[in-house]
């Protein structure tokens, strides 16, 4: 078996790539069946931040990774050489590891941010219910976020952690500057939505409007925050008032564009409008950013300032690392041993079914004996097999994992002959 990963994040791809293979959750059994029509096992992670594929595959991985490599291409609808700049792929120890980092926070735009642990915990959920997971892929996610959660209780890595929304709202007061008399205006009453109102709230702002889809989710965000429900069919109203808009609702196509932010600077007369936008894919058309008196930012804009954090955050990184490098270590000892399972298993019994035949005729040779000197030439056997076979199955388990070994250990005891007998 091998364990694949191939993805995108924000560290190698710009968002206008990002963008273009985000799945939202409400597409992702689509995607994941999609996945799955070519490779039997397999868990999406999409986020704000990445869109990565994690397979297992009795092969060597090169068919798991070329068509995985096929269905990003399909959706980027972009040439081989041009995907290849921009995606990464890990195997086995390498692939588990990045895993182990992302669910830890230590992937993460901000570093030890806590939404990347529940996403983590989505994907295999959905993956679950879309019939997609096997055995080792269920495993080596539910150790990730284990180890997620022991990172963020042994070291300080979240402490005080920031998160995108925050960062955004941050990056608004460095050009604003006073966010007390700000007009703020969220659209996207998710998650990010919720803790960029909050952020907003926390450093001053008393005047936000809080925009979705579902108006039920913006209703109970206002109340939670003193501001106002607003509905979709008010934006451009709401814009000629605003001074600050955070974009991060999960929509297909563009809400902001050139025309409906134009007709709104027509009645802002002299104060700028700055607009935040951290969705993936992007809210804004990016033609907006021309619009006289608009100050327009997207996620490439806060990598910078993201880089102070992590930068803040270093000794606390290096803990989290060795923690992340135990486990992985942990996971691997558990994935060996399940590879060389059916061998040993193979292997035991077939050395059982011999001393078993040969315990019997011997006895049938033998004058009757007593039930204690039956019970003593059975012990005795079954001692002799389990001392010849514990250093072939310590030897196994330790070396398994190898190419071929396995297999060896199969060809050499006859193991598959047995089996299909």
């Amino acid at each position: 078996m091998q364990f694949s990963l191939v993805g995108i994040n924000h560290q190698t791809a710009p968002v206008a790539i990002l963008e273009k293979v985000a799945i939202s959750a409400e597409n992702l059994v689509d995607a994941l069946s999609l996945l799955c029509s070519h490779i039997p096992q397999g868990i999406i992670l999409s986020t704000c931040n990445r869109t990565e594929i994690y397979t297992v595959t009795d092969d060597n991985g090169d068919d798991a990774k070329r068509a995985t490599l096929d269905f990003l291409k399909g959706m980027l609808d972009s040439p081989d050489d041009e995907l290849l700049r921009y995606v990464y792929v890990y195997r086995d120890t390498e692939a588990a590891k990045h895993l182990f980092r992302v669910a830890s926070g230590l992937e993460s735009m901000v570093v030890g941010e806590y939404e990347v642990l529940g996403q983590v915990r989505q994907a295999l959920e959905i993956a679950e219910k879309t019939g997609t997971v096997n055995l080792p892929l269920r495993h080596v996610f539910q150790s990730a976020i284990r180890t997620g959660r022991l990172v963020r209780e042994q070291t300080g890595i979240s402490r005080n952690a920031l998160s995108v929304s925050s960062i955004a709202v941050d990056l608004a007061a460095n050009i604003i500057g006073d966010l007390k008399k700000c007009r703020m205006l969220v659209i996207g009453a998710g998650e990010a939505g919720t803790l960029a109102a909050r952020a907003a709230k926390e450093r001053g702002v008393s005047q936000i409007g809080v925009v979705s889809r579902t108006h039920d989710r913006a209703s109970k965000l206002a109340a939670d925050l003193g501001g106002t429900s607003i509905s979709l069919s008010s934006i451009a109203e709401e814009l000629a008032t605003s001074d600050l808009v955070i974009t991060c609702a999960d929509a297909p196509h563009h809400l902001l564009d050139v025309a409906l932010v134009e007709a709104a600077m027509r009645q802002h007369l002299e104060s700028p409008l700055v607009i935040i936008d951290i969705a993936v894919p992007r809210n804004v058309t990016s033609a907006v950013a021309q619009v006289n008196n608009v100050f327009l930012y997207n996620i490439d804009d806060l990598n910078s300032i993201s880089e102070q954090n992590r930068k803040q955050r270093e000794g606390e990184i290096e803990k989290a690392g060795e923690i992340i490098a135990a486990k992985v270590k942990e996971f691997f000892a558990w994935w060996q041993d399940l590879e060389v399972r059916p061998v040993v298993t193979a292997l035991m019994k077939k050395a059982e079914d011999i001393r078993r035949s040969h315990l019997t005729r011997t006895l049938k040779k033998l004058p009757p004996l007593s039930e204690e000197e039956q019970y003593s030439l059975e012990m005795m056997t079954r001692a002799i097999v389990a001392k010849i076979l514990k250093e072939p199955i310590h030897n196994l388990k330790a070396n398994g994992h190898g190419p071929g070994y396995a297999e060896m250990v199969r060809e050499l005891f006859k193991l598959d002959a047995d089996k299909r007998g």
